[in-house]
């Protein structure tokens, strides 16, 4: 198993993003199994505790160079809301890829925003990445509206470029470039 120990603590005013850990699997699952929250995930909704574990030990069986997931969590409480991630490193291109997920009650909240926020800083300072890079499906008006406020810009539609259930999805290419 990569070793997350090399993985920072981000801090905001009220979040403490840290590596993930399996026993935010019972917290997560209110994400990953909860089928609104899945609607727009590149895969369907867990079915149960033992799937979200399995997503979340298979996010950590990958090395911090290509891909990290920090659990997103409430500095007062440590109270697990949601998980932010980097993915598709490529260092000599200097680009990434990222995504975020929050659980239900915490939505409308500026949580996400406060979280990204933060991984954004991350990825540009310490990882050294010029080009970050946001897939979103084109109903997803939440992480579009998200994507938008963080600086991201819209480049273009790729068309079922993915597929989830036996269905193609489209999705729309975002990219944020350092400095912007």
């Amino acid at each position: 198993m990569p070793d997350r120990s090399i993985l920072p603590v981000l801090d905001t005013p009220r979040l403490l993003l840290r590596a993930w850990e399996e026993a935010d699997a019972p917290a997560m699952h209110e994400c990953f199994g909860d089928a609104e929250t899945m609607r727009f995930w590149d895969t369907p909704p867990s079915r149960n505790l033992a799937e979200t574990l399995d997503r979340i030990q298979a996010s950590l069986d990958v090395s911090p160079r290509w891909h990290a997931a920090f659990a997103v969590t409430i500095r007062a409480t440590g109270q697990v809301v949601g998980m932010v991630n980097y993915h598709g490193r490529q260092p000599p291109m200097r680009r990434l890829v990222v995504g975020w997920i929050v659980s239900p009650a915490w939505r409308r909240r500026g949580v996400t925003l406060e979280a990204m926020s933060a991984l954004l800083d991350h990825c540009h300072s310490a990882l050294n990445t010029h080009r970050v890079e946001a897939e979103i499906e084109p109903e997803n008006a939440a992480s579009i509206g998200l994507a938008e406020k963080l600086g991201f810009q819209r480049e273009g539609l790729m068309r079922e470029c993915m597929f989830v259930g036996g269905q193609p999805r489209s999705l729309y290419l975002y990219a944020r470039l350092h400095g912007e």
